[in-house]
This record gives structure tokens, sequence and C-alpha cells, in this order.
């Protein structure tokens, strides 16, 4: 009798639809930071930091003199620009365009922003002055990690609560942004500065002078950034002001923001922050003993991610049910919300960002606060998805039959 064999096809359909779902750019992002610690771990630790860190021959300004800074200051702009276009777009037809829709999402992450901050604070009492600076580390949701996560468990997860967490994420990315505006702009140009304001109302008024080609958009948003770059403040914030100015609707009824939003999702996802966080988060655990791992810095970073940011997002959402001040997310059970809350625990983009910006003249305490936010990382996305997957109903199943006794 002829064995019973599964094709091919259907052996390799789960592989598959880790890169054709949700799960994709999270996949994405762990292989690129577990090849990026191999390399930084193995016989190539040496010719991986000079491709990043070696200055180049020539180089325009010191912010640009090697592929690092590059990443950082230039590749980085693009993602913050895409960052804007979602914002922006949020606000105005999405899930933050009137109060009752933003009112819990932008709740949540205030909480979950000062939860972990004030996690990080009280782990790292009395000691080195010089870690306060990286107060903001684990205050940061990744959109892309926490999405591919929730994309593993397939249709398990409401909607509800995939648009909750989405929608806490860009909330998130704002109070990011402001952050790294107020808190890590340690010199101002004055003069560069006011040169970006006016680059950033030649923008403004070429959106309400209806200029309907994305090309002289683009090229004014370049040397917007080259201004913010000579500012002093971050270069990213160019990106999201940039982004600010698209005009959500041209005269003949398309969005050139949500076409250049289309457009560049997929760079950013699959091309920019793997890049980033290739070039980020390889972490050389040689320089770096199991006394290190165990410093205040990697266990308040890793503390705040896992343990302040489902504290301060789950009371938010019960305060706010329990108060009647907004309902939770449709369809969602409280160990659901739960597990989500555990979910926004994966910062590895933004915090790897932060880090770097935290900690400019300390070389070891970037590495010790990238070992916190790998560490937080992991243990968040690990913990949220047995939560979800143990508390949640495929939809299948709750219309199944039972067997017959």
């Amino acid at each position: 009798m002829a064995e019973n064999r599964l094709p091919l096809r259907s052996v390799f359909a789960p592989v598959r639809a880790l890169f054709v779902s949700d799960a994709s750019s999270g996949v994405l992002l762990i292989l690129v930071a577990a090849a990026a610690m191999l390399a930084a771990n193995s016989e190539l630790a040496g010719e991986y930091h000079a491709l990043f860190y070696d200055k180049f021959a020539w180089y325009p300004h010191a912010k640009l003199s090697s592929l690092h800074y590059l990443i950082n200051d230039g590749l980085m702009a693009i993602f913050f620009f895409v960052v804007g276009l979602e914002v922006k777009r949020e606000i105005i037809c999405g899930q933050l365009s009137s109060p009752a829709q933003r009112r819990l999402p932008v709740l949540a992450a205030i909480a979950g922003m000062a939860f972990p901050a004030a996690v990080y604070m009280l782990v790292i009492q009395g000691g080195d002055p010089q870690l306060t600076s990286g107060w903001a580390i684990p205050a940061a949701t990744d959109i892309a990690f926490a999405m591919g996560v929730l994309g593993l468990l397939g249709s398990r997860v409401p909607a509800s609560l995939r648009l909750f967490l989405l929608t806490v994420a860009i909330v998130d990315d704002i109070g990011a942004v402001m952050v790294i505006a107020l808190f890590y702009t340690p010199d101002v140009d004055v003069m560069w500065l006011t040169i970006s304001l006016v680059v950033l109302g030649v923008m403004i008024g070429m959106n309400r002078f209806n200029v309907t080609r994305a090309a002289p958009f683009v090229l004014v948003a370049i040397v917007l950034w080259w201004c913010v770059l000579n500012s002093g403040v971050h270069a990213t914030i160019a990106g999201v002001a940039a982004a600010l100015t698209i005009p959500m609707r041209r005269k003949d009824g398309n969005s050139m923001l949500e076409t250049l939003e289309h457009n560049l999702v997929p760079w950013s996802a699959y091309a920019i922050v793997p890049i980033f966080g290739f070039a980020n988060a390889g972490v050389n655990f040689a320089d770096i003993g199991l006394n290190n791992i165990l410093d205040p810095l990697p266990l308040a970073v890793a503390g705040g991610l896992v343990l302040g940011k489902q504290l301060g997002i789950f009371t938010c959402i019960l305060a706010a049910a329990k108060l009647g001040f907004a309902k939770p997310p449709k369809g969602a059970s409280w160990p659901e919300i739960w597990g989500v809350s555990v979910l926004c625990g994966i910062g590895f983009t933004m915090s790897l960002f932060i880090g770097e910006l935290a900690f400019p003249a300390y070389p070891l305490l970037k590495e010790e606060a990238k070992i916190g936010i790998l560490l937080g990382s992991a243990i968040s996305a690990l913990l949220g998805f047995m939560i979800l997957r143990f508390t949640t109903t495929h939809p299948n199943d709750r219309t199944a039959e039972p067997d017959p006794a």
C-alpha cells in the first residue's frame, strides 16, 4: 500500500507563512540581530567593527564620517519620515482622528513610556549618575517586531488587539521622537536651526499652494535634513518634520502621502531597519563579562522593558475601563490584553537608537545598553507569545463540534 505523504508544498507551508504575513518583518529582525551578534563574536569581529566604525577617506560632515554614522543619521531619517507619514495619516483619517478613538491608545502609550522610565531610574538609584541619561531607552516599542510576534499567532488574536497594539506603537513613536528632540540635543546652532525652520516653512507653503508632485517635496526634505544635521538637533527629526508637510489629498483626489507611504514602507521594514539592526545590535561579549551583564544598566533597561511596559499599559487599560473613561479593545479578554501589554516591551529599533544617543562617549555603556535591550526584548517577545498562545482560542476552535462520546 502506498504511503500517505504530504505534498512538499504543504510541508513548507508554515515556513512560507512566516514570510508572507505580519510576522515576516519581525522574523527578519530576529535573524538580523542574531547575525550581528554572531559577526561581533566570531573571527569576523574585526571586519564587522571596521566596516561600520572606521572613518571614510573623505566625508562631507563629521556626523557622516563612518558607515555607522551614515546609517544612524542618514538612512534612519527615511525611517523617521515613514513614521511621520504614518502618524499624520492616523491623525487625519485613522485611529487617532477622533477623541474617542485616540483616548485609550494615547493614555496607554504615555503610561507605557512613564512606567519603564520609572523602573529604569529605580534600578539605577544610587549608581553612576551618568546612567540617568539612559532613562528613555526602555520607553519605546518596536512596531515591526511586536506586530511580527502577533503575526506568528495568526488569527488567534482578536483584530481589535492588533489595531490597539499598532496604534499604541505609533503614539509611542511620537513620544520617542519628542524625547529625542527635547532630551538628546546637547548643543544647538541657532543659525542652522533658523535656516531649518525657514526650509520647513517652505515645505508648509508648498502644501498650502497645492504643489502636486512629490519630487519637489523630496528635494526640499533633503535640504531640510542637511540643515537639521548642522543645527545640532538629531538629523532624523527632519524626517518626521518633513513628513508632516506632505499633502494628504491632491486636487485629483489621490493621496500623495499614502502613495509615498505605500512605496517607502517595504524599504523601511525590509531594508533600512534591518541594516540599522545589523549595524547596532552586534555586542562583543569578549569585552563584557558576567559581572557587566548583571550591572545596573542592563538590568534597568531589561526591567523597564519587561516589567515597566506591561505594568504601565495594562494598569492604564484596567483603570480606564473601571472608571468608565475608555472601553478596552472589543472582543478581547483581560489575559489577551495582558499578553499584548507584555509584547509592547519589545523595544529593539527605537531602544537601540536612543541607546546610541544616551551614551555617545561611553562605548562600554552602549554595549551594556544593547544587552539590556536584547534581553528585555527577547523576554517580552517570548512571554507575550506564550501568554497569547495559551489564552486565545483559534476561531475554528470556537465553532468546532465536540467529539462524540
